[in-house]
C-alpha cells in the first residue's frame, strides 16, 4: 500500500536538515592560542610556576639576612651580587619539571592523539608548546629574579651597604638567572619529546642536569672536572653566578653551551616527534 502524500511531505520536513561544518586551516597562531589554553587551564602549571617564584623571593630574604653582616665564615659567592638570588637550584628542578609535564603530560593522558588528530603535521605543535612555554617561564622567571635581586639588596642595606644594578657583573648575574631557568625548562621539554612518559623524562632530567655534573666533578679525578663544565647546568652557571665554581667556562661561553644543549634536545625531540606514531 502506499503512503498518503501528506505523510510523505511530514517525513521530508522532519528529516534532519544537515549543517555545513566551517573549518579553517592550521596555522601556527592557532596552535599557539590551543597550547595557551592548555597551559592556563592546568592547575599544576600555575602551581609550580608560583612555588617556584615564592621560592625564588623567600631564598633571597633568607640569605639577605644571613649575610647581612659580614662575617669571616661566608663563602665569596654568598656576598656576591649573586648571592641573593641562589633559590635557583631549588627552582632549576621546579622549572625543569614543568617543562616535561607540559609536553609529556600530554602523552600520559591520552590527549596527544586528539592533538596530532587536529594537527596532523605534528611540527606546528612543537613550535606552539615552545613559544608558550618560553614565553611565559621567560617573562616570569626574569622579573622574579630582578624582584629577588632587590629583596635580598633591600635585606642587606638596613646593615651594611648592597649591591645595585650598576655593580659589576651585577646585571648580567641578574638577567642570567632568568636565561638559565628558562634554558633548563626548554631541555627538560626537549627530553619530554624524546621520552614521551613523565616519570622516564623527570628521571633523565635529573639525571642530566644534576646527577652527571656531579659524578663527573667530584668522581672521575681531574679530567672529570673539564667534562663536567659542558653539562647544562655547570655552564648556565658560569654566566649566572657572580663566583661559578671552579674550572668553569666564561660566562658566554657557559651561555651558548647551555642553548646548544636546548637545542639539540628540541632538534633529537622533533625527530622523535616526526619518526614515532603516537
Amino acid at each position: 500500500m502506499s503512503s498518503h502524500p501528506s505523510n510523505y511531505a511530514m517525513t521530508l520536513t522532519e528529516a534532519p536538515r544537515r549543517t555545513r561544518v566551517h573549518s579553517e586551516p592550521v596555522t601556527l597562531t592557532r596552535a599557539v592560542n590551543s597550547e595557551w589554553i592548555k597551559f592556563r587551564t592546568l592547575r599544576s602549571s600555575w602551581a609550580i610556576l608560583g612555588a617556584g617564584i615564592l621560592a625564588m623571593l623567600f631564598f633571597a630574604a633568607i640569605v639577605g639576612l644571613q649575610v647581612r653582616h659580614l662575617k669571616p665564615d661566608l663563602q665569596p659567592a654568598d656576598i656576591s651580587p649573586s648571592g641573593t638570588l641562589q633559590g635557583y637550584y631549588l627552582v632549576q628542578l621546579l622549572i625543569g619539571a614543568l617543562g616535561v609535564i607540559f609536553v609529556s603530560g600530554e602523552y600520559g593522558t591520552g590527549m596527544i592523539r586528539s592533538t596530532m588528530t587536529a594537527v596532523p603535521k605534528r611540527v606546528p605543535v612543537l613550535w606552539a608548546k615552545l613559544l608558550v612555554f618560553v614565553a611565559i617561564i621567560a617573562i616570569s622567571m626574569i622579573l622574579v629574579s630582578f624582584a629577588a635581586f632587590f629583596v635580598g639588596q633591600a635585606v642587606i642595606s638596613s646593615t651594611r651597604p648592597a649591591f645595585s644594578l650598576g655593580s659589576p657583573g651585577a646585571l648580567r648575574v641578574v638577567v642570567g638567572t632568568g636565561l638559565y631557568l628558562t634554558l633548563l625548562g626548554t631541555i627538560g621539554a626537549g627530553l619530554g619529546w624524546i621520552v614521551r612518559n613523565t616519570a622516564g623524562s623527570l628521571v633523565s632530567f635529573v639525571t642530566l642536569a644534576l646527577v652527571l655534573p656531579v659524578l663527573f666533578g667530584d668522581a672521575l679525578g681531574h679530567w672529570g672536572k673539564h667534562v663536567g663544565e659542558f653539562f647544562p647546568t655547570a655552564a648556565g652557571a658560569a654566566f649566572s653566578n657572580s663566583v661559578p665554581e671552579q674550572p668553569s667556562l666564561s660566562p658566554w661561553v657557559g651561555l651558548s653551551v647551555m642553548a646548544a644543549w636546548a637545542v639539540i634536545t628540541l632538534v633529537v625531540g622533533y625527530w622523535a616527534l616526526r619518526r614515532r606514531d603516537v
